[in-house]
C-alpha cells in the first residue's frame, strides 16, 4: 500500500520529528490519508455516529446511541465512530451486536481517548490529525447522527454544516439526538445568526431534531427514499 511505501521511504526518520518539521510532515498527512481512503473505501454506504467520550453506559444517550447504530446496521449501514469511548463506543457496540459493519476513527491524544472493544479490528484507524480524520467521517458517511457532546462534537456537527450549505459535500441527512440538549443552541442559532441574517432561513433545513431512535432512523430512511446513495465528495 502507499502508505507503507510512504512509511519505508522515511523509516529511518521519527515520527515526532517529522511533525516538527513542516515539510516532513506532509508525508505523514499523506499517509493518513491514504491510509484512511483505502481502508473506508471497501466498506460501503456508513452514518457517522457523534457524541461525547465521557457519556456513562447508564445514560439514556448512550443506550439511544446504540439503538440508533443497531437499527442502522442491520438496514446494511455500517457505522463510523471515533473509535473511542462514551457515545462512540455505545454506536460500535450497537452495529457489533448487530453483526454490522463497526469502524473506528481513533485519535491519538494524551487524555480520554482509547478504542472501544466492539470496533472491528480491521476497520480500526488512529489518526494524528484532526482534519484527516474529519474528512474521513464526511467522506465515507452518507448520514450524520449527532448526540450530546462537547466541543469536539460541536465542531464536527457545525464543519458537516458548512460543507452542506456552501455545496461542498453532496447534501445528506444530519439528525441530532435529544431535543431538550439541543434546542437551546438553535433557538440562539435562530434568534441570532438568522436575525442578523448571517444564514439563510434555508439553512435550517440542513438538520433535523430528534428525541428517539425510530425518529432518526425515520429521516434517513425518507431522505434515501428520495435520493441516490453516492459518494459525497
Amino acid at each position: 500500500m502507499e502508505n507503507e511505501r510512504i512509511r519505508e521511504r522515511f523509516r529511518d526518520k521519527d515520527w515526532n520529528e517529522i511533525k516538527s518539521n513542516d515539510s516532513w510532515a506532509i508525508f505523514k498527512m499523506m499517509s493518513e490519508l491514504v491510509m484512511g481512503f483505502e481502508k473506508l473505501a471497501k466498506i460501503g454506504p456508513c452514518v457517522s455516529i457523534f457524541g461525547s467520550a465521557r457519556t456513562q453506559p447508564d445514560n439514556k444517550y448512550y443506550q439511544i446511541g446504540q439503538e440508533i447504530a443497531g437499527k442502522l446496521a442491520l438496514k446494511g449501514y455500517g457505522i463510523i465512530t471515533g473509535g473511542g469511548p462514551g457515545i462512540m463506543e455505545a454506536a460500535n457496540k450497537g452495529a457489533y451486536e448487530a453483526k454490522g459493519k463497526s469502524v473506528g476513527l481513533n485519535i491519538a491524544l494524551p487524555f480520554e481517548q482509547h478504542s472501544n472493544p466492539y470496533v472491528d479490528p480491521d476497520k480500526l484507524i488512529i489518526f494524528d490529525y484532526f482534519f484527516v480524520r474529519k474528512v474521513m467521517f464526511l467522506k465515507y458517511a452518507q448520514g450524520f447522527v449527532v448526540l450530546p457532546g462537547g466541543f469536539g462534537t460541536l465542531d464536527e456537527l457545525f464543519e458537516a454544516i458548512t460543507l452542506v450549505q456552501t455545496e461542498k459535500v453532496g447534501k445528506f441527512p444530519i439528525i441530532l439526538v435529544g431535543v431538550s440538549y439541543w434546542n437551546g443552541l438553535f433557538e440562539w442559532v435562530k434568534s441570532t445568526l438568522l436575525a442578523e441574517k448571517n444564514i439563510s432561513p434555508e439553512d435550517l433545513n440542513l438538520i433535523s431534531i430528534v428525541d428517539t431512535s425510530e425518529e432518526a432512523v425515520k429521516v434517513i430512511d425518507d431522505f434515501y427514499s428520495q435520493f441516490m446513495l453516492k459518494p459525497n465528495f
